[in-house]
């Protein structure tokens, strides 16, 4: 599987290492940045960068996941998202990696570096590629809800309307 990376200065060393592990176990690593220490550095753009090569890669059937650090994950996350057709998780221990693959489909994980030891996060990414997509009508029904929103604006009637 080729797996995007990036991140920010807080995720760097994670990063590396992590760049290490994914490529021990057979996978093909994409590294979009920063390539040095700068703690003033701006990680949208490589965020950004890494969704949009998911993106790519999945609609040319490459089988293709991305992971996004930062301190907390948080800003990461929400870069990422701003990629149509990029469902970004943020993950903190192995069950919401598990959650983000079976229930949403994700195909970004965000984690925040400052937060975790560097065996858990491989833990989690490792459990988030390895975790299949469910299929199920329901998780498959409400994704396309959430693409058809990204897509045109369109949601539901309100039923409360």
């Amino acid at each position: 599987m080729r797996i995007h990376i990036a991140t920010d200065h807080a995720g760097l060393d994670f990063s590396t290492q992590l760049q290490d592990h994914l490529r021990s176990a057979g996978h093909e690593v994409v590294d979009h940045g920063p390539v040095e220490y700068d703690a003033l550095d701006d990680y949208p753009a490589f965020c950004i960068r890494a969704a949009q090569a998911v993106v790519t890669d999945q609609a040319a059937g490459v089988p293709t996941l991305g992971v996004v650090f930062g301190g907390s994950g948080n800003g990461e996350q929400i870069a990422a998202n701003k990629v149509e057709g990029v469902r970004a998780a943020l993950v903190w221990n192995t069950s919401t990696a598990e959650l983000a693959r079976e229930h949403n489909d994700a195909n970004v994980i965000s984690i925040g570096a400052r937060q975790h030891t560097f065996d858990e996060v491989t833990s989690f990414i490792d459990t988030f590629i390895a975790t299949p997509f469910s299929q199920d009508e329901r998780h498959v029904r409400r994704i396309g809800q959430i693409a058809a929103f990204e897509r045109d604006g369109s949601l539901l009637p309100d039923p409360r309307a």
